[in-house]
């Protein structure tokens, strides 16, 4: 039995943007992350510098191409900035023995050193913008975005 479509809550006659869930959240976003820029530049990083190493260090890749996958990024900027990392003495490159045509990618101690300060930074800044919010609502908030998330992704699926 298919869940019923409930009724649309945005009517194109009357859709104003500052009402719109995804400009909310886009605004969130970019406030969340000029902190978190901000505080990864007292490390020395940049944010397009300090995701791929934090990728690397959960294990979300450890190949150009599978960073490129993850962080939807260009391959060609991310092999650019990949060569920053590595000018940077964060990060290794190592052709595989199975394949010569892979190169997999591993952290430095410097690297593992400075990803160490990532979550920190991280969960400051969520906290602070989560500032007021019981668990219960912070509960309720992931859970309803992981829903959105679950929709959009169910409807690129079927498209």
């Amino acid at each position: 039995m298919k869940p019923r479509k409930a009724a649309p809550f945005y009517d194109r006659r009357r859709c104003e943007v500052d009402d719109s869930v995804g400009h909310l959240m886009k605004r969130i976003t970019v406030q969340m992350r000029r902190r978190v820029e901000r505080r990864m530049a007292e490390h020395g990083l940049t944010e397009a510098q300090w995701v791929p190493l934090w990728l690397l260090a959960k294990g979300h890749g450890d190949t150009a191409q599978a960073l490129t996958a993850v962080i939807d990024m260009d391959p060609g900027a991310m092999t650019r900035m990949l060569d920053r990392l590595e000018a940077k003495g964060l990060l290794a490159r190592e052709r595989s023995a199975e394949d010569r045509r892979v190169v997999r990618l591993s952290l430095t101690r410097a690297g593992q050193d400075i990803v160490r300060h990532i979550p920190g930074v991280l969960a400051e800044v969520n906290n602070s913008a989560l500032q007021g919010f019981s668990a219960e609502e912070f509960e309720t908030l992931k859970a309803l975005l992981g829903r959105m998330l679950a929709t959009l992704a169910a409807e690129e699926v079927a498209a």
